[in-house]
């Protein structure tokens, strides 16, 4: 239609600009070659370059495949969301004044628990590549009996974690945090038909919760505690990406994908796919190498040697033909 338009508006055009002599016209088409370039756009070199890594990262990962019955994807129907449309809808990122990454510690850590909360919190640092602090622990009997239950088939105590999300964290947000992220030892449950969740957050407000209730017992060896470690770093960095809008990710295996039980935990992976890293360093103005070297070193002095492995072999990918 655009075509269209140009070609009805050329007879509409002065004679003399239609009648341009042949010297003008090549002392213009000299003046125009001959001009420097103008300097690249920042942002657009910024856009292409993380497309170009994303092709380059792409061949690293497995695609979700069908789900299965009683995987997350079976039993929530979900579009997904890749870079492109993420970037279009105004997500909540890290802004110059909200650049720190608060974790709330909210009732007891026994030593072991404590070891994960100081590692993932770490971890969350060299994931989003943003400064941490730990706030100040807030006990349970801040937790007003209206937003507790005891479950009513297994009996289990729990804390309805909406509330954590909506009345303990969104009034004490601080003004420098990009994120305001609870730990807990305590079973959640979001209310509703839910019997529990392993972790909540807010796709715009800033705030979260997630718990180490289900990830098993740190203290009981080596073993058992990388075990819940590895666990509660991917949720950890699950939730604190909805909190900068992530939506779940139904193209592969992901650490964003949705979890419906321990089991699915387990199969999934530590790293983000393509399209969600992809996300993470965009949002948070990180770049892919840096970020993947910090990350592969906090795995090898963890003992997390799969997930090592993959982060060198995608700083392995990036480096090739360039």
């Amino acid at each position: 239609m655009l075509s269209r338009r140009l070609l009805f508006a050329l007879p509409l055009l002065p004679l003399a600009a239609a009648c341009q002599s042949h010297e003008a016209s090549a002392r213009a088409s000299a003046s125009t070659t001959s001009a420097p370039p103008s300097p690249p756009d920042p942002a657009r070199a910024r856009w292409a370059a993380l497309l170009a890594d994303r092709e380059k990262l792409r061949p690293l990962h497995e695609r979700s495949g069908p789900p299965k019955p009683g995987e997350w994807r079976h039993e929530h129907p979900e579009t997904g969301q890749t870079f492109e449309e993420y970037a279009r809808s105004r997500p909540t990122v890290p802004t110059p004044e909200r650049r720190t990454l608060v974790v709330q510690p909210l009732g007891p850590f026994d030593e072991a628990q404590a070891k994960v909360l100081a590692l993932a919190t770490d971890y969350l640092g060299h994931y989003f590549g943003l400064p941490t602090r730990r706030a100040e622990s807030i006990p349970l009997s801040a937790v007003p009996t209206s937003a507790k239950r005891v479950h009513p088939t297994w009996g289990g105590k729990q804390i309805l974690s909406q509330w954590v999300i909506d009345a303990l964290l969104g009034p004490k947000l601080p003004a420098d945090a990009a994120a305001l992220i609870a730990f807990t030892t305590e079973d959640l449950w979001p209310g509703g038909g839910w019997n529990f969740v392993f972790g909540q957050a807010d796709l715009h407000k800033r705030v979260g919760v997630w718990s180490l209730h289900r990830y098993g017992d740190p203290s009981k060896g080596e073993g058992a505690f990388k075990e819940t470690l590895r666990r509660a770093l991917k949720v950890a960095v699950h939730e604190t990406g909805h909190m900068f809008s992530l939506e779940h990710c139904t193209a592969y295996r992901c650490v964003q994908a949705g979890i419906n039980s321990l089991e699915e935990e387990d199969r999934s992976p530590l790293w983000a796919c393509p399209e969600c890293v992809t996300k993470i360093v965009w949002a948070t103005k990180a770049d892919h190498i840096p970020r993947y070297e910090k990350l592969a070193a906090f795995c090898k002095e963890t003992a997390l040697s799969e997930e090592a492995a993959f982060f060198e072999r995608s700083i392995a990918a990036l480096r090739a033909d360039t």
